[in-house]
């Protein structure tokens, strides 16, 4: 038996209360999917596709009224051809906001690739917010990862009536920064709401079905997230969502089609049941990918590195932070995780340039969709202090497996094995 091995045996006891925890949560979480799948009487007619314009699908209809169920929502858009998260964030975004707007982002800077949607980068002239007259402006979150409740104040007087959107990111895409939880971000979107007539829009991935609440739940006015990570319980094969109060959905759909027409359009495709059939899965799937990301963070804390949660600190999504220390056992990471990987398990990773992206990115994504974050994967760009973001594991067996292969990769890069 190796060190790892022993490793593996000690950590498994060590997790089993939270990995309880987190089968707890999947279980109230598939009760609700389910409750909702029974309120709308799914049936197999459902899962036939339409064509064209996609007048009266009755299957989208459906499952759009479902995810508004689930997520304590009024109403949702759900669609196929949102082609990723950073599109469905931009029909939101585009949707709310009009010229001499403010957009006030209350969590720091959000992820990277809305940089050129909002114009804080980019060509003047390639269509972001800022070429059509919409400000931004930031409150960072304080140093302990809370938010900075003076500071929003502050910005909601500097600004006043121009605030029309407070953009709260749950989730801490590439900042070095705790993930917000549900309470978290329902005390900050009454706080926000006391003081401002803004909306409340919240990124929403990598989040949901980790809590037995959405932010929606707790007074988020819309919540924007993406089919290829936790909804689509690695099953749906593209898409996004839109979901929150009714008058701000429809101008989402809206943005996403055109004024008039808006979600009564849409040709489904053929990708009803894959979608419903992920959204049931979802909550189980995401478990699995919580036991991967707790695994992760044992095994990586015990071979001397900090990790973001602790490995017995509850995740508020699905991200596991790895703090690597340098490029070359980030690099080192991703290629032992894309080893372990069922596809592509003979393609070496190495940074490169990528569109949305203003550093050289590693990542490993052996994954059955193209960029399901769902599924194991592993990315971080390459600048100090050389995070990795790990996240996602259909099977809890498999990312072991996978996590595993990179803990031996790293060994390797540190001349330990």
């Amino acid at each position: 038996m190796t060190d790892l091995d022993r490793l593996t045996e000690q950590a498994e006891r060590d997790l089993a209360p939270l990995f309880a925890h987190v089968d707890r949560v999947a279980q109230k979480n598939t009760e609700r999917v389910l409750d909702a799948f029974r309120e709308e009487r799914v049936s197999d007619a459902m899962f036939g596709a339409s064509s064209g314009y996609g007048y009266d699908d009755r299957g989208r209809d459906a499952l759009e009224r479902i995810y508004a169920r689930v997520f304590g929502a009024e109403a949702a858009l759900v669609r196929h051809s949102i082609a990723c998260g950073t599109h469905a964030l931009t029909i939101g975004l585009f949707a709310l906001l009009r010229p001499g707007d403010l957009l006030l982002s209350v969590a720091g800077k959000p992820y990277d690739t809305l940089d050129e949607v909002i114009g804080i980068t980019g060509k003047p002239g390639c269509g972001s917010l800022r070429d059509f007259g919409v400000d931004y402006d930031k409150v960072d979150l304080l140093p302990d990862g809370t938010p900075d409740y003076a500071g929003i104040e502050a910005a909601l007087k500097q600004h006043g009536d121009r605030v029309k959107v407070v953009f709260i990111q749950r989730s801490k895409g590439y900042l070095d920064r705790p993930t917000l939880t549900v309470g978290e971000i329902g005390e900050l979107t009454a706080f926000v709401k006391a003081r401002s007539g803004a909306v409340v829009m919240v990124d929403n991935c990598y989040g949901e079905f980790v809590e037995e609440r959405e932010p929606t739940a707790v007074g988020a006015d819309l919540i924007v997230g993406s089919l290829i990570k936790n909804p689509g319980g690695g099953i749906a094969e593209c898409g996004g969502y839109l979901a929150g109060r009714r008058d701000l959905v429809e101008l989402c759909s809206y943005r996403l089609t055109s004024p008039g027409e808006g979600g009564e359009i849409g040709a489904t495709l053929g990708q009803n049941k894959p979608m419903y059939k992920g959204f049931f899965f979802a909550p189980h799937i995401v478990a699995q990918a919580l036991k991967t990301a707790h695994f992760a963070a044992y095994i990586f804390s015990h071979l001397g590195f900090e990790t973001e949660p602790a490995w017995d600190k509850p995740h508020a999504d699905i991200i596991q932070v790895v703090r690597c220390g340098s490029p070359e056992i980030m690099v080192a990471f991703c290629r032992g995780l894309q080893m372990g990987s069922p596809v592509d398990s003979f393609v070496s990773c190495e940074p490169c340039q990528t569109p949305g992206y203003s550093d050289p990115v590693v990542m490993a994504a052996g994954a059955f969709t193209q960029g399901s974050s769902l599924e194991l994967s592993a990315d971080g760009p390459i600048r100090a202090p050389y995070l990795i973001y790990f996240q996602g594991g259909l099977t809890y067996e498999s990312g072991k497996v996978g996590i595993l292969s990179a803990a031996r990769a790293v060994l390797r890069a540190r001349g330990e094995a």
